[in-house]
């Protein structure tokens, strides 16, 4: 395959060089992302007429370029061709050495000119001639453990790119009674972080999901607006709601490339949301996630549809994000693979109660805990200790695990399963900063900050076609309706009112409610083997001292 030259940068901008590192191996398909399209001037995914005006202004003088139409590459190996010519290149056309690139420059020579504008009305004319641009950065991948998450149910990565389509779907009988713009839709999933924000911590999904896994994920995608053909009552009574997702997804396969919404290349679209209006009623239209329930063999653009959010938490107003990031947030966990925590078929749902008992995955409040990023990925390698029971005593440090330092501490139930799939108490320390702001907003909430401790039974069900959480809550058979091994409990449970933070002086052992491990029969009856005691640190930390009996 003929070498992808990149000579400079954008116009003004001399090329610079990249730290170095080992150029990453192509067969590490997980770990490339497709930045952009080669003269995709507005960064809009396609190319119009818009674009050559862009350029047409540049070219004439009459008008700079936009900022989105140059990328970042400090630190990245990239690769640069059509779609294609992607799939077979080979390890001699990874590219380094550049700064910025300038998606204007399309023909590569370094300079913004005339012909890049002849190159620019051809690609509008045959848009599979596009360039595509794709890069790696190493830095930014290598700290972070393998997602343990990752091959199981989900569809969505937890790690490097996530792209999601997002529909906001009425009705002829069933309209949104606040209509959000395309622009706002996005800015609510994709925007940047703003701590200024008065809608902070959830000023976006995305920001959200950048602040919680420390960097680890970047969300983005497009929004996009459809009237249904039938009336509301026509599409239900299928929890799938397939007769709805064909239908919209049908509607805009001539205008979106699919491929463009499957970050991770495993031949699966990441995720898909659709958003009905709230007026569509709960008893239908509850938000909810899952695998694409149609048939699978249907395939958007040689891809099988991987999970989809179906739900009527809207926009509330201009500037009102809270309640549509908080619940889809949620729902973008089980597209990762995360189960509910909180518990099916029963008046009291909540999986975990009392002052620690918030979780983004049980009751949509909150920040993800301790166990679902580690799950995720969402730990760097040194922010995960295992306490070894042949040492008799340890000592560790926990960091605030709402900032970058955050970290776990974890106690195995004799050996430490291959990705974590096994029975462990995981430990933070949890606190109301950033992602975790809002919960002091629930005054019945008893929150605070602290020490907290799950308790997780995290086996896999062996379902090879299937494979998935087997404690998971609505697995009736293996949880006993709830009552015996679950896949997540907070140490310390009880009731709303009850304090299981633990703070300085604290002491958890035996006496200390839900310190156990599962007996045969999945009760809480056998003995832990240790005890943990607490202590206040300096500068935002705490000491706890793990202990074999």
């Amino acid at each position: 395959m003929k070498r992808l030259l990149l000579k400079a940068a954008a116009a003004a901008v001399t090329a610079g060089t990249v730290a170095s590192f080992a150029a990453p191996a192509l067969s590490a398909s997980a770990e490339w992302q497709k930045e952009g399209y080669i003269g995709d001037l507005n960064n809009d995914g396609t190319f119009t007429v818009a674009d050559l005006v862009i350029l047409t202004k540049y070219v004439l003088g009459a008008e700079g370029l936009p900022e989105t139409g140059v990328y970042n590459m400090e630190g990245a190996y990239f690769l640069i061709g059509t779609r294609d010519e992607i799939p077979n290149l080979g390890q001699d056309d990874i590219q380094s050495g550049a700064d910025y690139i300038q998606l204007a420059d399309i023909d590569r020579d370094g300079v913004v000119d005339t012909f890049d504008l002849i190159a620019l009305r051809k690609t509008v004319i045959y848009p599979d001639s596009a360039k595509l641009l794709y890069r790696w950065y190493e830095e930014q991948q290598s700290d972070f453990i393998d997602a343990p998450i990752y091959d199981l149910y989900g569809s969505m990565p937890s790690q490097g790119e996530a792209k999601v389509a997002v529909f906001t779907v009425d009705f002829p009988d069933c309209r949104f009674s606040y209509k959000p713009s395309i622009d706002e839709v996005e800015q609510a999933t994709f925007g940047a972080a703003d701590t200024s924000s008065r809608q902070f911590p959830l000023e976006s999904i995305a920001a959200f999901y950048e602040r919680s896994s420390k960097g680890a994920i970047h969300l983005s995608g497009k929004a996009f607006e459809y009237t249904a053909q039938k009336s509301k009552s026509a599409y239900e009574g299928d929890i799938f709601h397939i007769d709805i997702i064909d239908e919209v997804l049908g509607a805009f396969d001539s205008q979106i490339d699919y491929n463009d919404y499957d970050a991770d290349k495993d031949g699966m679209i990441d995720a898909i949301m659709i958003v009905v209006p709230t007026a569509a009623g709960d008893d239908n239209w509850w938000p909810t996630s899952g695998g694409y329930g149609g048939s699978s063999n249907k395939k958007l653009d040689g891809l099988s549809i991987g999970h989809v959010i179906v739900g009527n938490q809207n926009i509330g107003a201009k500037n009102d994000y809270s309640g549509y990031c908080q619940t889809y947030s949620h729902e973008m966990g089980h597209c990762m693979g995360l189960p509910d925590y909180y518990l099916y078929g029963v008046d009291d749902f909540q999986g975990l109660h009392g002052s620690g008992g918030f979780e983004l995955m049980d009751d949509a409040f909150g920040d993800f805990g301790a166990a679902s990023k580690l799950m995720l990925g969402w730990y760097r390698s040194d922010q995960i200790s295992v306490f070894d029971s042949s040492q008799g005593e340890q000592t560790f440090t926990l960091y605030n695990n709402e900032t970058d330092s955050g970290n776990c501490v974890i106690i195995p139930r004799g050996t430490l399963g291959d990705k974590y799939r096994s029975e462990f108490f995981i430990i933070e320390y949890t606190s109301l900063d950033n992602n975790n702001l809002r919960i002091k907003d629930y005054w019945w909430k008893k929150t605070g900050t602290g020490v907290r401790v799950f308790h997780v039974e995290a086996t896999e069900n062996g379902n090879y076609w299937y494979p998935s959480w087997k404690y998971a809550s609505g697995n009736d058979d293996e949880t006993n309706y709830n009552n015996g091994r679950r896949f997540i409990r907070l140490v310390g449970e009880g009731s709303d009112s009850t304090d299981n933070l633990f703070r300085d002086g604290a002491l958890i052992n035996g006496s200390t409610s839900g310190y156990k491990w599962y007996g045969s029969d999945g009760s809480l009856s056998v003995d832990s083997g240790t005890s943990i005691s607490v202590k206040q640190g300096e500068n935002d930390t705490y000491i706890i001292t793990v202990k074999a009996n």
